[in-house]
């Protein structure tokens, strides 16, 4: 019988990166206090009482291995990710994207978590960060209490930045006689209903989106807005075509009606199992409720549209990591304490939940006196949290996966010319590199 260890630790957030550390450190026989204050207190963008809730979107991105996004798919399955796991389980049609039903997928980690017998959960607001071991995963809505708390351990400023969450409607409200089904470039099934724009309809649509009323500001909000959950009004302001070469890019679609690219498309990806629910891919915004309805009914198939949830803004917090992480995501100033998911600025659900297992595995050796995990640079994972805690990134800001912060592939480029000139089959070597050189260290390491 495996004897149990007698060290315990605390994890603070039950989203996805909390959920992955406990579930990795339960699993080796550490028992795990993992706190949660839902359902007592909610931050302002939460509402399902269960663990893992998915806010802005119900997507984890795309699947294919020549993605950045899919790549860490697969890294993460290596490390029995309970995220991956639920996702496949709940997953809804997106395409070639991992789409999950959200209540469904929370429900799953939930039960998984709640049946563990090294999982004790506590619901209740973590206002002083416990004695031990420690993994603080609270998340970008870190609650006040907890945050002056950190601030205090850190003794540094947060930075702070503004997220927006998109609308989602009723599917049997939308005009299918005006939409068509389809994914970009064919690729996968035709899960998205995509709304086409004509030139007019599009000069309409943007010349109410950008004089749109937009909720009055509070201080939280004035702060600068992350990129990748620009608010959509916010994005049009920048010009004309920016949504164009956006959210409302058409290329890779083809209207089956006209048999042409239209002018701008708006897509709708699948909520749910049921496809009851659609949301406005890219629609992140902060209008007043009644503008929402008012300008987002000027898309073609929307007009009768029924909105079940309007989008919404709330503050995102993250910790300038550079500054006061190791490479472990450990605290400098204290070795017992790590950070895991958005909270230390990796930005995206698996990168959150890739971040719990990271710092479970390299807390765990810390109790076991073995020497930490350094994962290699070549992997997603690795370069991922290299990024986030090299102290020479003096303007830090939120970074998800993606293949830039890889190193270049070490290729003939007379051999492999064809290949270092296609994006897709370079972005597969990469894919292809990533995984063997994980597989090697996680057998080596063991070794």
């Amino acid at each position: 019988m495996i004897k149990i260890s007698q060290e315990k630790v605390s994890v603070i957030g039950a989203g996805l990166a909390g959920c992955e550390a406990a579930w990795s450190l339960a699993n080796k026989e550490i028992k795990v206090d993992l706190y949660e204050m839902k359902p007592k207190k909610y931050s302002p963008a939460h509402s399902y009482p269960g663990l893992a809730e998915l806010i802005c979107s119900n997507s984890l991105k795309a699947s294919r291995l020549e993605s950045a996004a899919g790549l860490l798919k697969e890294e993460m399955k290596l490390f029995d990710s309970i995220v991956i796991e639920a996702a496949n389980k709940t997953r809804v049609a997106a395409g070639g994207a991992l789409a999950v039903d959200r209540e469904k997928f929370s429900d799953y980690i939930t039960n998984k978590i709640k049946s563990h017998p090294n999982i004790n959960i506590i619901n209740q607001e973590v206002k002083k960060i416990p004695d031990g071991y420690v993994i603080i995963a609270s998340g970008p809505l870190t609650s006040k209490a907890l945050s002056d708390e950190i601030s205090k351990k850190l003794n540094k400023n947060y930075l702070n930045f503004v997220d927006a969450v998109a609308p989602i409607v009723l599917s049997e409200s939308i005009d299918m006689s005006k939409v068509f089904m389809a994914a970009r470039y064919d690729r996968g099934e035709p899960d998205y209903i995509n709304c086409p724009m004509d030139e007019n309809q599009y000069k309409n649509f943007y010349n109410e989106l950008v004089s749109a009323q937009t909720v009055v500001l509070k201080d939280f909000e004035k702060q600068k807005v992350y990129e990748g959950c620009m608010p959509v009004e916010v994005m049009a302001k920048r010009g004309y075509d920016t949504l164009r070469f956006g959210p409302l890019k058409p290329v890779g679609l083809i209207d089956p009606v006209t048999k042409k690219r239209p002018f701008a498309v708006v897509q709708l990806r699948c909520e749910n199992i049921g496809q009851v629910l659609y949301n406005l891919v890219g629609f992140q915004t902060n209008l007043k409720f009644s503008e929402q309805k008012r300008v987002f009914s000027l898309i073609p198939g929307l007009e009768r549209a029924e909105f079940i949830r309007y989008g919404v803004m709330h503050l995102n917090t993250f910790i300038d990591s550079p500054r006061v992480l190791d490479k472990y995501l450990r605290l400098r100033s204290d070795n017992k304490i790590f950070f895991a998911g958005q909270i230390t600025g990796v930005e995206g659900y698996t990168e959150s939940a890739s971040c719990g297992i990271f710092t479970a595995l390299n807390l765990f050796r810390v109790i076991k006196n073995k020497s930490l995990l350094e994962l290699p640079e070549t992997t997603m994972m690795g370069s991922l949290y290299n990024y986030i805690s090299n102290p020479d990134i003096k303007d830090f800001q939120p970074m998800g996966a993606n293949m830039g912060i890889l190193p270049e592939l070490n290729l003939d480029k007379n051999i492999y010319k064809n290949i270092l000139k296609d994006k897709q089959k370079k972005y597969f070597e990469y894919s292809k590199r990533s995984i063997e050189d994980l597989k090697k260290f996680l057998k080596d390491f063991e070794n």
